[in-house]
């Protein structure tokens, strides 16, 4: 519990760092911060329709957060989410508007598990790779981003394209697969209680399971774990399939909530802003969705902030590049607390003493 505290107290002096340099910036630039900062309030937050908005935006990112988060803990640096979210939100996508004859809870069930198996396989494939032949998984997650991308943009131009429409984009998904939204005039819908429902998994995976000390294990100390007889390369397997598995249901979240159909090109970074949630939030679940519901509102409030301040909406990607900033110099403050820390100093035996 302490820790948690601890890692929630280091990521609002993060939050608040950026935002101050923020404000240096913006006030250098001749505009008002405390404006801009209050605009930004605002919007994410000023009525129901804006707080709907800002969950809106969260919600992708805790999928992708808690995804990045559990290969993260066992030490696997997988940057391959986004590859997960597009195919995992073209199956989903695909159930959609194919088995239209099934009933809505089920067709919606169905949807969500196909596409977080499908995202899931997709991930075994770094995994497979990482796990028997030790292959980068860095290397083979960023290349697999950019198959995935282009594989399910060839899929709504060839084989699935619907004539008649001016962008690439597949059938709309049945009626009774269309997740039902929660506010007027809002997309917010309730694949935010599912993200929710897999925050608390992801809880529960890290806090209660053997396979959760497995994985905490392999990412503090891997060699321990290789000697005392852990399978190793079976719990990298299991944990990039997880972690696929919760980016196909985010894919699966954007495809029946938001577009109603798979849109090609429509995630915007989703799965990159995951490895930021994650970063930000310490690799702990609470730590990502508190993350993640900073973004959102940082996201939804932008626009509006460009368009009454004239202050250009890149100044959020200014402060996130702020935010990676600071969270490096705190990750390398750790690692140089680890590497300067003072062993202890074996106990020296007295002449005569008896052991």
């Amino acid at each position: 519990m302490m820790e948690q505290t601890r890692n929630v107290a280091r990521m609002l002096v993060t939050l608040a760092l950026a935002l101050v340099v923020g404000a240096i910036i913006i006030q250098l630039s001749g505009k008002d911060a405390l404006n801009a900062y209050q605009v930004v309030w605002n919007s994410a937050f000023g009525n129901d329709r804006a707080i709907a908005n800002t969950l809106l935006a969260a919600t992708p990112l805790i999928f992708t957060g808690l995804a990045t988060l559990v290969a993260f803990r066992a030490g696997i640096f997988n940057v391959g989410v986004e590859g997960a979210l597009y195919v995992g939100a073209f199956a989903a996508a695909w159930v959609g508007f194919t088995f239209t004859e099934l009933p809505g809870l089920l067709l919606i069930t169905l949807a969500f598990l196909f596409g977080g198996l499908v995202g899931g396989l997709w991930s075994l494939i770094p995994g497979y790779l990482k796990a028997r032949l030790r292959v980068d998984e860095i290397v083979t997650t960023i290349m697999l981003n950019y198959v995935a991308i282009l594989f399910t943009d060839y899929l709504v131009n060839g084989p699935f394209l619907v004539p008649g429409m001016a962008n690439a984009m597949s059938a709309e998904v049945a009626p009774q697969a269309q997740l039902a939204r929660i506010v007027p005039r809002s997309q917010w819908n309730i694949s935010f209680f599912v993200a929710l429902g897999v925050f608390g998994l992801v809880l529960f995976l890290m806090r209660r399971t053997t396979l959760g000390y497995e994985i905490r294990s392999i990412g503090s100390n891997p060699v321990f774990t290789r000697w005392s007889g852990m399978p190793v390369g079976r719990i990298i397997l299991l944990v990039m399939f997880i972690s696929g598995f919760i980016g196909g249901l985010a894919g699966a979240g954007q495809a029946l909530g938001v577009h109603y159909r798979f849109v090609a090109g429509f995630s915007r970074g989703l799965g990159f802003d995951g490895i930021v949630v994650a970063l930000l939030g310490r690799n702990s679940p609470a730590g990502v969705l508190l993350a993640a519901l900073f973004f959102g509102a940082l996201r939804n409030g932008s626009s509006t902030m460009e368009m009454f301040t004239r202050i250009p909406r890149d100044l959020i990607d200014i402060l996130i590049a702020l935010i990676i900033f600071f969270v490096a110099i705190d990750l390398g403050f750790d690692w140089l607390r680890k590497r300067l820390a003072p062993r202890r100093a074996a106990p020296v035996a007295q002449p005569g003493s008896v052991d």
